[in-house]
């Protein structure tokens, strides 16, 4: 039995505003990293689910990036809206939102 029913890891890599590569924190991540804990406690979230501060996650180009866990769903959340939409629909509803889905070239 898993500790929490889901683990959301927000990607908070700074590579500074000069890479060209970009990078979550460039892009607004700590901002969302801190309205989805705020938010996921008025929820009545605490304990059961878990929101993480992540390293990279190696998705810049899509950035800020967001994994979700266990299903393994990948966002790429841009506002305090977007943040809201894949907690009520993801984590309370068990539903992906694919507007925010990152899709991944397979190698």
């Amino acid at each position: 039995m898993s500790r929490f029913t889901k683990h959301l890891f927000f990607c908070n890599n700074d590579r500074g505003s000069d890479n060209p590569k970009g990078s979550c924190g460039q892009s607004g991540a700590p901002e969302l990293i801190d309205y989805a804990k705020k938010r996921s406690h008025e929820l009545g979230l605490k304990g059961k689910v878990r929101i993480n501060k992540a390293g990279c996650l190696d998705a810049c180009s899509h950035g800020p990036a967001v994994v979700v866990y266990p299903e393994d769903l990948w966002y790429t959340p841009k506002t305090i809206e977007d943040v809201e939409e894949i907690l009520q629909k993801t984590v309370l509803e068990n539903k992906t939102v694919d507007r925010l889905s990152i899709q991944f070239k397979k190698k």
